[in-house]
């Protein structure tokens, strides 16, 4: 049985993670919690399709690797969006290559669909993942309750990330810092406050316990 319990940073929103899809991610993000593990090859896990989802809950699916990168083959996606719509739970999927949400939208059961965007600004040595800017605009095509998480927030443009998000219409932002150490470019506790005022103007925030590092609202 793979359906985990929520601990320790996760949303706190979330009930429960389900990994069927495993290993290492392609995005290669520097700060993503995963890498001190040793998890091995892309892979789907079969044994996890004879888990009993149960009802009622919200479960982040794929929680531990982006099983929407380009290189995980459709047929396992397929094959999870499947089990998880024998089930009546509400369910997160969260990414940073979007534009594969495009390919699945029929199969999709009751969801929210998140991507992350840490910043308006393009970090190529921290991520290989697509672009913000990318990840913005097929987000914008996307007519399923969407969700954003800036996690962990990176130095950004106000003006700039403001709009990416506003024209996502997302239904809320989370936003997190950096919980590792990973000395990242972070921008000032000022501009984070004016960056969750902006958002507040159209969107509702929710603020992550790792947030209060960088500024205490």
């Amino acid at each position: 049985m793979t359906l985990n319990k929520q601990t320790g940073n996760m949303y706190p929103w979330v009930t429960h993670t389900w990994n069927a899809i495993r290993g290492e991610c392609p995005h290669e993000c520097l700060y993503c919690y995963m890498r001190r593990f040793k998890v091995g090859k892309l892979r789907l896990d079969e044994k996890c399709l004879n888990d009993n989802l149960g009802e009622g809950k919200v479960i982040f699916v794929g929680s531990s690797v982006d099983m929407w990168a380009e290189q995980v083959p459709s047929e396992w996606i397929l094959k999870v969006l499947e089990h998880c719509r024998n089930f009546n739970n509400t369910y997160l999927f969260q990414t940073k290559n979007p534009k594969r949400f495009l390919d699945f939208i029929p199969e999709f059961p009751d969801v929210y669909l998140g991507t992350t965007i840490e910043s308006n600004v393009h970090y190529p040595t921290i991520t290989k993942a697509p672009s913000p800017e990318e990840r913005m605009m097929v987000m914008t095509h996307i007519n399923k309750p969407k969700m954003v998480s800036i996690e962990p927030i990176l130095e950004f443009d106000l003006e700039e990330l403001t709009t990416y998000i506003e024209a996502i219409s997302p239904e809320f932002v989370s936003i997190g810092a950096d919980s590792q150490g990973h000395n990242l470019p972070e921008p000032s506790p000022e501009k984070v406050k004016m960056l969750i005022a902006e958002l507040k103007k159209f969107t509702e925030v929710k603020i992550k316990d790792n947030l209060n590092r960088l500024v205490n609202v």
